[in-house]
């Protein structure tokens, strides 16, 4: 089905996962107006997408996404929302009242805006973070939607995304101001990487100051399934494509998908590796500490920056849920995506893997002249 003569609004288009979404709409579809709404759009994400533009209009719509009023003007008119705005914090770093405020807030008054302004379909994009690992670590190898699992979320992130999620699928069905009927989906991408991945750009930053050699946060066994950034793209068109076709938008419709590719299972730390070893990186053998003694490291970093709290605000680099992340097997399937959605990835893993190493090869030298300068 296809999506021509659509107006579509996308969240976060100035983000790592959005550009990337804007640039395949404009290549795959010939939509009317693809409308890139951010807090702020740099000036040379446009100037990056004039070679595909076409007839297709881009416009751009800078404002808060907790103002109710810029929430409607952006979708007026519009059919499809991609909503892929957040803040993502690992750290809780962020105030409760901020990252809520964003994540849960701002998705409920962008859906009154879609029933306001009869936008008939609307795609979340969520995180395998909303589904763990819990506190235990307890594992899962090649889960589904169907997966059952025990866990009680501790990071504000993943508990704000989980939130959101489920008020996007339970507004499935909700009747729009013309009288027709909002049709909802969420998608769950496992950890995304490839080209401008801010978080594999950090640890290159961190093994450049550690002698070339990356730091090992995750033992080897704890594998997981990285999805690249242009099949994540590749699945919200789809989505996007199934809600529009009436064979398939009820069947869909308040339903999440786990979206994941043929990257190969492996360590969080074993990845990023993969990922730098052609520029020269080494990897430490073991992690820094024994992962119980990690454990309690944790333990009393969280526990001093608590004690300081009243009169410092200290984030301390990593914690016990983050660690725990780190050091759990937690995979997941697309069978079910790929069954409802026609989701095929698009990109092979040797594909990938070539288009990230090719990224991150472009901005080690900017990134050890900038060390340097420091």
């Amino acid at each position: 089905m296809s999506l021509r003569g659509d107006v579509c609004v996308v969240t976060g288009a100035g983000g790592f996962l959005g550009k990337r979404l804007v640039r395949l709409l404009l290549e795959e579809e010939k939509m009317a107006e693809i409308r890139l709404m951010d807090k702020h759009i740099e000036p040379t994400v446009l100037h990056t997408l004039e070679d595909c533009k076409g007839d297709t209009n881009l416009s751009v719509f800078e404002g808060d996404i907790r103002d109710s009023e810029f929430l409607r003007k952006t979708c007026r008119g519009a059919s499809i929302v991609f909503h892929m705005a957040s803040i993502i914090d690992i750290n809780d770093s962020v105030e409760y009242t901020e990252i809520y405020g964003v994540n849960v807030k701002g998705t409920q008054l962008l859906l009154e805006a879609c029933i306001h302004e009869n936008v008939v379909s609307f795609i979340y994009t969520s995180t395998i973070e909303v589904m763990g690992p819990n506190s235990k670590g307890e594992p899962i190898v090649n889960g589904s939607e169907d997966t059952v699992y025990d866990c009680t979320l501790k990071f504000n992130y993943s508990k704000t995304k989980q939130e959101a999620e489920q008020r996007t699928l339970q507004a499935n069905s909700e009747v729009l101001q013309n009288g027709g009927r909002l049709a909802t989906c969420a998608l769950r991408p496992m950890y995304i990487y490839g080209e401008g991945c801010r978080f594999l750009l950090g640890h290159m930053n961190d093994g450049i100051q550690n002698k070339d050699v990356l730091f090992r946060m995750s033992v080897p066994e704890a594998l997981v399934n990285p999805v690249y950034v242009g099949n994540v793209a590749v699945a919200h068109l789809q989505a996007a494509r199934s809600l529009k076709d009436p064979q398939k938008r009820n069947a869909i419709g308040g339903k999440f998908y786990f979206i994941s590719d043929d990257t190969p299972h492996v360590s969080y730390s074993d990845f990023n590796h993969a990922m730098m070893s052609p520029l020269g990186f080494n990897i430490q053998d073991r992690l820094l500490l024994p992962l119980r003694l990690f454990y309690v490291f944790c333990f009393i970093l969280e526990v001093l920056c608590m004690m300081l709290r009243p009169f410092v605000r200290i984030v301390p680099p990593l914690n016990r849920q983050l660690l725990t992340m780190l050091n759990t097997p937690f995979s997941f399937s697309y069978q079910m995506a790929k069954r409802d959605l026609g989701y095929v990835p698009r990109y092979t893993w040797e594909e990938a893997r070539k288009h990230t190493i090719e990224w991150l090869a472009s901005q080690l030298p900017k990134e050890r002249e900038r060390i340097r300068a420091k």
